[in-house]
């Protein structure tokens, strides 16, 4: 296992927002996931990163274990900075830095933290550009592409540090429709070349294309999880089939 989420709790004043949740994650696997908006997806793919930090519980990603900070802030803080190390995460918005181009966006990380020769990141972003179909756009500035491109550079720019594993939280949500597909394909093609891939996604068509595992969370708790020939055609719990009744 690659990830290890074991009885995860996160509050927001008072209330749950992760309330138990244990989950683990193998090599090369793609898992979506789904639920109502605020059920808590998106606090577990932040925790996972260290963004957040758990109120209990326990999430080991490789030899890398994040505890509360209650448990020690200084090991924490150090344990979230190797996670990061070996985790790339996309964002629903795009976060490119407006002022530099594309490329400069992808050079940027690898330069500041790894301290890259700038020929060696130059030649690396350049091939991931290519990768997710932007090699003429190297030069272009963030507000010069399609909320589409932009997302796909912010996906160069995540393997630009040559993660292990990637995170995504809902990065198809904030796109027009017409411009999902593409960055879908991406993502079609990393589960392809091996990539471990953690997607929160409301894009149900894709899960059960291309996800190895579903879970479904409401309420911070998972409800059911298993394979998508499982979850959408014959769903087990009540409340999944609620939520997937326009997609069964």
């Amino acid at each position: 296992m690659v990830v290890q989420i074991q009885e995860v709790k996160k509050n927001f004043y008072g209330r749950p927002a992760v309330d138990g949740i244990s989950l683990e994650v193998e090599e090369g696997d793609l898992v979506a996931l789904i639920g109502p908006s605020g059920c808590g997806k998106s606090t577990l793919l932040r925790c996972v990163n260290g963004l957040e930090t758990v109120d209990s519980g326990q999430i080991k990603v490789f030899d890398n274990t994040l505890h509360s900070p209650a448990a020690g802030e200084k090991g924490f803080l150090k344990s979230a900075q190797a996670v990061r190390q070996q985790v790339g995460m996309v964002f629903q918005s795009f976060n490119l830095f407006p002022h530099l181009t594309v490329l400069e966006n992808i050079i940027k990380a690898p330069r500041v933290v790894r301290g890259a020769i700038y020929e060696d990141a130059e030649q690396v972003a350049e091939g991931l550009l290519a990768k997710v179909g932007l090699g003429d756009k190297a030069d272009h500035y963030p507000a010069q592409l399609s909320g589409g491109q932009q997302q796909r550079a912010a996906i160069a720019r995540a393997l630009a540090m040559s993660p292990k594993i990637l995170l995504y939280d809902e990065p198809t949500s904030a796109l027009d429709p017409t411009l999902v597909n593409e960055v879908l394909r991406v993502m079609k093609q990393l589960d392809q070349e091996g990539m471990t891939q953690i997607v929160v996604t409301h894009e149900m068509r894709f899960a059960r294309d291309v996800a190895d595992r579903i879970v479904f969370i409401e309420d911070g708790k998972i409800v059911e999880m298993g394979p998508p020939e499982q979850i959408f055609s014959n769903p087990q719990n009540e409340r999944t089939r609620a939520f997937l009744g326009n997609f069964i």
